[in-house]
């Protein structure tokens, strides 16, 4: 496949994507970009004020950008339900991306009691998209985009420990995160081909960008600037995800990321590095079935 860059992204006229976390950093550059090509850009966010004042931003310039907004807060199951009937009455839904995200806060814990990260990246995004997904398969061709994070490499899941209550690590649990979404997001392409979907799920990853994600490490707003020159900005960081969304080559199962740098950085996208761990299907179905039992969500393709 060849490497994809900004000005290969297809006319996205008459799609509706959903973009969780998109009011600002790489989220807000994946929805900007998008409905610039023309989609219909739902920002779902934790914070309605932040996603009505990104929401505006996007809509006040000459383009006149369809953009609206949804409450969507992943930590919190009872409200993720709320949220995916909501997004439900779309008249379609043909993208979703996953990309809200926590790095490395301090211990904290979701409404169930899970860790936060776990909770936030893997577990309310499992949810919603299992919530949502009789919409997006109604027309047939819609994708699924979830995003990981070169931190998977290092992760591991701690099936005995997700409520961090015989230790927290926060980089640690970074990687368990991540690890499970590039998980989720395999298992997912391995299930959707089963039953012959016409749905696809397709995974990547920014590389190392500055954005809000990095909020809760210590020094970050001295090293976001440096960030910035050396690695990639947020709008770089955007790119993967919307090869994965908009790309015609990309199929099922394909996981993209910068090929620069350690696929840390650079202009373009293309496949990316998946480790062994994240291609375990016993890991992937096991962590599935903890997913739903832990949401309460049944995940049926």
């Amino acid at each position: 496949m060849q490497e994809f860059a900004f000005a290969d992204i297809p006319e996205q006229t008459g799609k509706t994507a959903i973009v969780t976390g998109s009011n600002t950093g790489i989220g807000y550059e994946i929805a900007r970009h998008l409905a610039r090509k023309g989609a219909r850009v739902v920002l779902a966010c934790r914070d309605g004020d932040k996603a009505a004042q990104a929401a505006n931003e996007l809509k006040s310039g000459p383009e006149r950008l369809d953009i609206d907004t949804l409450h969507l807060d992943l930590e919190n199951i009872a409200t993720v339900r709320e949220s995916a009937v909501k997004a439900s009455k779309e008249d379609r839904i043909d993208i979703l991306i996953n990309n809200a995200g926590v790095m490395m806060p301090p211990l904290s814990h979701a409404t169930a009691g899970t860790e936060l990260q776990f909770a936030v990246n893997h577990l309310g995004h499992f949810a919603f998209t299992a919530l949502l997904f009789d919409k997006l398969a109604e027309n047939g061709g819609a994708r699924i985009v979830t995003q990981s994070s070169i931190a998977h490499k290092s992760g591991d899941i701690d099936f005995g420990n997700l409520d961090a209550a015989q230790g927290y690590d926060k980089g640690r649990f970074y990687s368990q995160s991540k690890l499970a979404n590039l998980l989720f997001a395999i298992e997912l392409d391995r299930r959707l081909r089963a039953a012959n979907s016409g749905v696809a799920s397709i995974a990547c990853h920014p590389g190392v960008a500055a954005s809000e994600l990095t909020r809760h490490i210590k020094w970050s707003g001295i090293v976001q600037p440096v960030m910035k020159t050396i690695l990639n900005t947020s709008e770089q960081g955007a790119l993967p995800a919307l090869q994965a969304a908009t790309d015609p080559a990309a199929q099922g199962g394909d996981y993209f990321g910068p090929r620069g740098l350690l696929e840390a950085r650079g202009n373009t996208s293309g496949r990316a590095f998946k480790s062994k761990r994240a291609r375990d299907e016993k890991l992937a179905d096991r962590l599935w079935a903890k997913s739903e039992e832990l949401t309460g969500v049944a995940f049926t393709v």
